[in-house]
């Protein structure tokens, strides 16, 4: 059974810390790191998501509890060949381990594999290559458990008939795939009277997605729910929903609290789903360190990761936990 998402508050990290200096008063040199530190190279999607800046105060977090150095560096927009050149300049320096969120899951397949081929060890985190390019994938949420909570939401929206749609972030990443059609299943399979009436990619970025927003409310005029699963989608959709005056639509989707909190107390965005972000990040650096000494293994069933205890391992996932949704009620109580 998958954990639940740890609901503590966002942890205010500073991103460095000053080395104390001698009588003078001034800050003395930096000491260099013991030569037997780890390096864990670690990659979002991009650099100026929200979404991944939370998940980099947690990765920080874990670095400087374990004592490894941290290397994060990804484009500043999601580009698959960008995030290829970057693990290709990893792989030059001769990194520890190298933990990726994919932008396209085939697409880095390659890249990945001869990381692996030189030794180095592989994690993705948040979105997946295929299996072969990686050790194990820290998985934010199941798929199963993200439609069936999204899906929860979208149907009692509609009183259990009606029409909605998706934006996504891309039709090629692995995650956005996973849920998608996690989602058709469980719309099928238990919702035979909501119908999903569209798709539209937004490229993660917020003001696409305003667009898209626009176009599906256009051109299906009877949906009623626009379930965004990026962070940027969400409040770009609702934006676009409160500037048509459509009060009859509902925005749900995956998002932060903070990018949200305005359109969940004006009534735009109902539901806010979301796994703890820092705790991903941190989570996956715990996992890095631990594949890199031999203490997390292929077989493994669990992992010690800090303040975050033992998590569960299914086959080569390792599950942070399931979503938790934040709404009028509790929203105000989360800052990240």
């Amino acid at each position: 059974m998958s954990r639940c998402i740890r609901t503590c508050a966002v942890l205010l990290l500073a991103l460095g810390a000053c080395d104390g200096g001698g009588g003078t008063g001034r800050a003395g040199p930096k000491p260099p790191a013991p030569a037997d530190t780890l390096t864990i190279a670690m990659m979002p999607k991009s650099k100026g998501n929200a979404y991944f800046i939370a998940c980099r105060k947690g990765a920080e977090e874990a670095s400087k509890e374990l004592g490894v150095k941290l290397l994060w560096d990804g484009p500043t927009d999601p580009d698959p060949a960008g995030q290829n050149a970057i693990v290709d300049t990893w792989i030059t320096r001769g990194v520890d381990v190298i933990a990726v969120a994919v932008e396209n899951r085939e697409g880095m397949a390659s890249v990945l594999k001869k990381a692996r081929g030189k030794g180095i060890k592989v994690l993705t985190w948040d979105a997946d290559s295929t299996p072969e390019a990686r050790d194990f994938f820290v998985n934010q949420a199941t798929p199963q458990g993200i439609a069936e909570t999204l899906m929860g939401h979208a149907s009692r929206l509609l009183e259990c008939k009606g029409e909605f749609a998706i934006i996504t972030a891309s039709l090629t990443a692995g995650n956005m795939i996973e849920w998608q059609n996690a989602i058709k299943k469980v719309n099928e399979e238990k919702y035979k009277d909501v119908k999903q009436v569209d798709l539209r990619p937004c490229d993660d970025k917020q003001q696409k997605a305003f667009e898209e927003a626009k176009t599906i409310l256009n051109n299906h005029p009877n949906v009623k729910v626009i379930m965004a699963i990026c962070s940027p989608a969400v409040p770009g959709a609702a934006e676009a929903v409160k500037q048509s005056g459509r009060k009859d639509v509902k925005v749900i989707g995956l998002g932060l609290p903070n990018e949200n909190k305005k359109y969940v107390h004006e009534g735009v965005t109902e539901s806010v789903v979301l796994w703890n972000t820092m705790d991903l990040g941190y989570l996956t650096v715990h996992a890095a360190q631990q594949l890199k000494k031999g203490s997390l293994k292929a077989g493994d069933k669990a992992v010690e990761a800090g303040r975050l205890k033992k998590i569960e391992i299914a086959g080569d996932h390792i599950l942070l936990g399931l979503p938790f949704t934040f709404n009028k009620g509790n929203i105000d109580q989360f800052d990240f």
